[in-house]
């Protein structure tokens, strides 16, 4: 019987408070929160909201709970964006949408630099007795947020990345599941080597928790070679988008096969229609039959990040997955 998990990859929208507060605090514009240095305000505010995020988890019954990530202004560019051999300059759009990020521009060796996400699951960790989750970039995306004027090279910034991403993860508390989010392996593929580089990365960092590691790829289904080649990553479960590309994520693991747990985007992180939880456990279960498989562990998850949502509609979703956890435990 398939252990069905009802989780997220994190990325919250702020309380509507909060970006009030923060936007006053930072003497910014609501659309332009600077992270980095905080004063003492900032900080507490920050507090605040982690509380609050992991609280509405706990309301809805969630089987992870994710620290949350309302610091991450640059979202997933945030670790680098906050490095002291990093520099942030203009405003970039974050992929293919109305969101954007500032642009972390490399300049210098990135060693450990202080343990940024470590620190913030360490202040989740005192509100959370067990189903800690962890949320990083995976080390290919990060690497393809940023601009390297230091390395000089793609396959050597990109390891650097990766070894920057490890020493984060080796400063963790005990997590149970660690989530590298990796949309970059779809929206701008790796080629001529670069997608087995990739894939070495990806070992890197998940070689330096003692978690079960999943790498979510989201916004479309991977090209042949680079699912080939992320197979080969030493990983417990990969994420497919079931709202973006259905049938080309299933014809990836009936082609290639897949790990013995999955993570299955079944819930729409951009679009505020909430999904029943019945419609949920449908896609479940469509996905195993497609590929005639019962897999030890399935990860229900939204697809994408949920900072697009409105708070209401990104509560009810959370509610609908741990709903939809519940159902499968009663039929069992």
């Amino acid at each position: 019987m398939t252990q069905i998990v009802a989780t997220t990859p994190g990325l919250f929208p702020l309380p509507d408070w909060a970006k009030d507060e923060l936007a006053d605090l930072k003497g910014h514009q609501k659309t332009d929160l600077i992270s980095g240095d905080e004063s003492a305000a900032v900080e507490d505010a920050y507090d605040r909201v982690r509380t609050e995020l992991i609280e509405t988890q706990a309301d809805a019954g969630l089987d992870r709970t994710v620290e949350g990530q309302g610091r991450w202004d640059d979202m997933l560019a945030h670790p680098l964006a906050v490095h002291d051999e990093v520099e942030t300059r203009g405003i970039v759009r974050y992929y293919d949408n109305n969101n954007f990020y500032r642009e972390p521009v490399v300049q210098g060796d990135l060693g450990a630099d202080g343990g940024d996400v470590a620190a913030d699951l360490d202040a989740a960790a005192d509100h959370v007795d067990e189903g800690l989750q962890a949320v990083l970039p995976g080390p290919y995306s990060l690497a393809d947020l940023a601009t390297d004027e230091h390395y000089g090279d793609d396959a050597e910034f990109l390891s650097a990345v990766a070894d920057f991403l490890a020493e984060e993860v080796r400063s963790f508390p005990e997590v149970e599941t660690l989530f590298l989010l990796e949309p970059s392996l779809v929206e701008n593929a790796p080629e001529g080597g670069a997608d087995e580089r990739a894939s070495a990365a990806i070992d890197t960092v998940a070689n330096a928790v003692d978690a079960q590691v999943v790498t979510h790829t989201y916004w479309g289904a991977l090209e042949e070679k680079v699912y080939a080649h992320l197979m080969d990553a030493d990983v417990d479960a990969i994420g497919f988008d079931l709202i973006a590309n259905h049938d080309k994520n299933v014809y990836n693991v009936q082609e290639y096969g897949t790990k013995d747990d999955v993570a299955l985007g079944v819930v729409d992180g951009q679009n505020t229609l909430v999904e029943a939880p019945e419609t949920i456990r449908d896609r479940i279960d469509w996905f195993e039959q497609q590929t005639n498989t019962t897999y030890e562990t399935v990860y229900a998850t939204a697809n994408t990040e949920l900072f697009y949502l409105p708070v209401n509609k990104f509560t009810d979703k959370l509610e609908a997955l741990a709903n939809a956890a519940d159902l499968e435990e009663v039929e069992a």
